[in-house]
């Protein structure tokens, strides 16, 4: 056990035990009861003491067991609190329902190959050009990671990049450039669609909860300006810092589609899926919906197996519904109010607010899981941004709390892409953090600075 989860261990029934038995001015016991399974949720999730999904897990018992209408230990009378399948209700939220929609698409592209097949086919004629190359591995890994799940693309692409990286002298810059550009591109792209990556996701469920409702296309088009601007902006910091030179570069092509029948019916659903979450506002059927089209009809078709069904990420699932459940907790206890009156927010320029906020769920993402961390800031950011005293709109902090988390890309332990490329032995922490910090800080800052402006003239904020 390492020293860290050890902490985590001790800290976490100290912290859960405090709130407790002190008298903490302001909150009611519902309020120190909440405050109590936040702090344990915090130590938890930063620690590693348990695994992310178990702590989920376990903050959506101790709300039914203690901040519930059924509290298992009474509050006092008068206390209003949600029913406890308030807290249940979190497992089988939409947004769930969309990310496990979006995991079926996600695990049969790589079920088929459809992924592979399509790196090679896209990258094959960008071997002319070594900058272009570097820009092309991005742009394709930066698509997947909108649709699929950025470390299964990671996996994909790097495997791709090593392939002709293996063809190259150990002195040539592509060995650096090409597998760095791989977590870059993945973790940007996540922010594209509200499938990309958990915290788009987070940061989507708790506008919804706020009466903030965006269609799938409306969220692409708030953040895939961004998107692209970012990835620009790593690719130029990349050629800059790891000039490839112009030598021709060979890619190896091996394109083996899988043409079975039920390959070309999955093939089929991941269009139609795709083109009906683009089309949302024409046809009127939410996300939500449509994400879970593919469960039933490819697993009625036999497309997708048991087997299948097992190797699902269902551990992200539930991160995600322990941090919606934590929400649903912190609002209905007061405890949001609290712990936001602990800090003078509206002495802030909304700007600078947003900014400071976006850069706090980077630094928070660069050591913790970035899932954990849009769980802990997105509900905070958009009940600061609901308070009377502070002027910010409840989606510009929403997406810019949810790009800081998706931009961490400066440790290898901040994401799994960028701990899948790093594992290949091409990149030193150096490289990483130097291309990963300067294109989060500029990009993140770019984003919140030209977004509100940009938001703003469009009419999406007022």
């Amino acid at each position: 056990m390492t020293r860290t989860r050890l902490v985590g261990l001790v800290a976490a029934p100290v912290v859960f035990v405090l709130p407790l038995v002190a008298d903490v001015p302001g909150l009611g016991v519902a309020g120190e009861r909440m405050l109590a399974i936040f702090l344990v949720a915090l130590v938890l999730w930063v620690t590693e003491a348990f695994p992310l999904h178990a702590t989920a897990m376990l903050i959506i018992g101790l709300q039914v067991a203690l901040v519930s209408e059924q509290a298992v230990v009474a509050l006092p009378g008068g206390t209003e609190l949600p029913h406890f399948s308030a807290f249940y209700q979190a497992l089988a939220h939409p947004i769930i329902v969309l990310l496990l929609g979006g995991f079926f698409l996600a695990d049969g592209a790589a079920k088929y190959r459809l992924t592979r097949n399509f790196a090679r086919l896209l990258l094959g004629p960008l071997g002319g050009s070594p900058r272009l190359l570097v820009l092309g591995v991005m742009a394709v890994t930066a698509l997947f990671s909108m649709f699929m799940s950025n470390t299964a693309t990671s996996a994909t692409m790097i495997a791709v990049v090593l392939a002709v990286t293996a063809t190259l002298p150990p002195e040539h810059r592509l060995r650096v450039a090409l597998p760095v550009s791989v977590p870059v591109a993945a973790n940007v792209g996540g922010l594209g669609t509200p499938i990309g990556s958990p915290p788009s996701a987070i940061a989507l469920a708790n506008l919804a909860e706020a009466g903030v409702r965006l269609a799938f296309v409306e969220w692409m088009l708030l953040t895939m300006p961004f998107v692209l601007l970012t990835l620009v902006l790593g690719w130029v910091v990349i050629i800059a810092l790891f000039p490839p030179g112009p030598a021709r570069v060979e890619v190896p092509i091996e394109v083996s589609f899988d043409r079975s029948g039920k390959a070309w019916f999955f093939y089929a659903v991941f269009v139609i899926t795709v083109l009906l979450w683009l089309s949302e506002p024409v046809h009127g059927v939410e996300s939500t919906i449509v994400g879970f089209l593919p469960v039933p009809v490819l697993l009625a078709a036999g497309v997708f197996t048991l087997d299948d069904v097992a190797g699902l990420r269902w551990n992200v699932l539930w991160l995600v519904a322990g941090g919606l459940a934590l929400s649903t907790g912190v609002a209905a206890t007061g405890l949001d109010a609290w712990l936001l009156g602990l800090v003078g927010w509206h002495t802030l320029p909304a700007l600078l607010l947003v900014l400071l906020l976006g850069v706090v769920a980077l630094g928070f993402s660069t050591v913790i899981s970035n899932s954990a961390t849009a769980n802990l800031l997105v509900p905070l950011g958009l009940s600061l941004a609901a308070s009377p005293a502070v002027a910010a709109e409840p989606l510009a902090v929403a997406v810019i709390i949810a790009a800081g988390c998706s931009m961490a890309m400066i440790l290898p332990v901040s994401t799994p892409p960028n701990a899948i490329a790093y594992a290949t032995g091409a990149l030193r922490i150096k490289d990483l953090a130097t291309v990963g910090g300067i294109t989060a800080l500029v990009g993140l800052t770019a984003m919140t600075v030209l977004g509100l402006q940009v938001w703003s003239t469009l009419g999406v904020l007022p």
